[in-house]
């Protein structure tokens, strides 16, 4: 059925809650803030919300687990770079946290828009729109690290079945088993992703 001309196009932004209006076909950096960002993340979940816990495992805990991670593994990270591994996930604030599978499903569509999304942010935040390929590979490696840690941890996955999905576990200390892989509230996730990314911004 062909759609009426004279019909409203559909509605293709979000009104956020520091009163910005972010239009996901051309999302324009100053609609973006951080609070917004910080905000969303820590109220979706990843895995679906099929993880152990009082609270969800939400995806500004997991990015501040994975910019640990990078961090461990290149101990010498410049501020800009930890940045943009703080912000790796940070379209999500908008879309959510699609898993993998569907995201198989639905192709390049969520792709295009994430992109765009997060080409918005690092601009915002004065980082390369483009991330260099070194660093892009730093965040695939951290990535799935931490989703490694996240399905043995929370998610129910046996160590064999997320070997094979995720590769070999990272070496972890037992601090950052205890400070990253139990889930927080969403306040305290919030708040700590805020307190991460005004110290990486402020360096």
């Amino acid at each position: 059925m062909a759609r009426d001309p004279r019909a409203p196009s559909p509605r293709a932004w979000q009104r956020m809650l520091s009163g910005r209006r972010l239009d996901l076909l051309d999302p324009s950096a100053l609609d973006i803030e951080i609070e917004d960002i910080a905000h969303g993340l820590a109220r979706v979940a990843r895995w679906n919300g099929q993880t152990g816990g009082a609270h969800i495992f939400s995806v500004a805990q997991h990015s501040l687990l994975v910019e640990a991670l990078a961090r461990a593994r290149v101990p010498r990270l410049d501020r800009s770079r930890r940045l943009a591994v703080l912000l790796h996930d940070a379209p999500e604030y908008v879309i959510g946290d699609m898993i993998s599978p569907f995201k198989a499903v639905i192709g390049d569509a969520y792709k295009a828009v994430e992109r765009r999304l997060l080409a918005s942010i690092h601009r915002r935040f004065g980082l390369p729109i483009k991330s260099a390929p070194e660093l892009e590979a730093l965040i695939k490696i951290a990535d799935r690290q931490a989703a490694y840690l996240e399905a043995t941890r929370l998610a129910g996955f046996a160590a064999a079945e997320a070997r094979r999905f995720f590769g070999h576990p990272p070496d972890i200390s037992p601090a950052m088993e205890r400070d990253y892989l139990k889930s927080w509230p969403a306040e305290t996730a919030q708040a700590r992703y805020l307190e991460r990314f005004t110290k990486l911004i402020g360096e």
